[in-house]
C-alpha cells in the first residue's frame, strides 16, 4: 500500500509539472500577460505622441502661423522692423549701493 501511495503522488507530481512550469504553464502565462499589459501602455503613449506630431505636421503644412511660432520660440527669431524686449526676473535681493 505504501508503494502505491508513493507511485500515485509521483504521478500527480508529473502531471502537475507541465501545468506549473511547462511551456504553457501558469507561470509563463502570467509573465506573458504582464508583457502584453506593458506593451499596451507603451503603445498608448506612442499613439498619443504620434497624434501630437501629426497635428504639428498638419499645422506646418496649412499655414505660416505654426512656422512663425516655432521660429520665435525655438530659434529666437523676430520679424523685420520689430523690437525685441527681454524682461529678466530679479534675484529677490536689493542691489548693492555704490559709495
Amino acid at each position: 500500500m505504501k508503494w502505491l501511495t508513493v507511485f500515485l503522488l509521483a504521478l500527480v507530481g508529473l502531471i502537475q509539472y507541465p501545468l506549473w512550469l511547462g511551456k504553457g504553464g501558469w507561470l509563463r502565462v502570467r509573465e506573458v500577460d504582464q508583457q502584453i499589459n506593458d506593451q499596451r501602455e507603451i503603445n498608448t503613449r506612442l499613439k498619443t505622441r504620434n497624434a501630437a506630431l501629426e497635428a504639428d505636421v498638419g499645422d506646418l503644412k496649412r499655414g505660416y502661423e505654426a512656422i512663425e511660432e516655432r521660429a520665435r520660440s525655438e530659434l529666437g527669431m523676430i520679424k523685420q522692423d520689430e523690437v525685441f524686449f527681454e524682461v529678466l526676473e530679479g534675484s529677490g535681493r536689493n542691489p548693492k549701493k555704490l559709495r
